[in-house]
């Protein structure tokens, strides 16, 4: 059984148990997250929201947060002498999902 569901813009396909990498929450470890816009519930049946299900929900859990490799932006326009190089490192958070309800 698993479920997709819209988490900050974008979408997740999730199980119980399951651990998910997301753009970075502000919320401590441990903190319990219930998130409500399921699309897609998949088990002996297939429900499809429009767009949501009603009644639906997902149960998650806080584990940690990180920051992922780091990307080179690198501008260059040639025989102008203009270079311009710059790093960034994403943010995210891992969260583990617990129970899947009301579907």
């Amino acid at each position: 059984m698993y479920v997709l569901m819209e988490f900050k813009g974008k979408q997740y396909k999730a199980e119980k148990g399951a651990l998910l990498k997301v753009d970075r929450i502000d919320a401590e470890p441990g903190a319990e997250l219930d998130i409500d816009s399921v699309l897609l519930h998949s088990g002996d049946t297939v429900s499809v929201g429009t767009p949501y299900i009603a009644g639906a929900r997902v149960q998650a859990v806080v584990e940690r947060h990180g920051k992922d490799r780091k990307i080179i932006v690198f501008k260059y326009k040639p025989k102008k002498d203009y270079r311009r190089k710059q790093g960034h490192r994403q943010g995210y958070s891992i969260i583990k999902i617990g129970d899947i309800t009301g579907v």
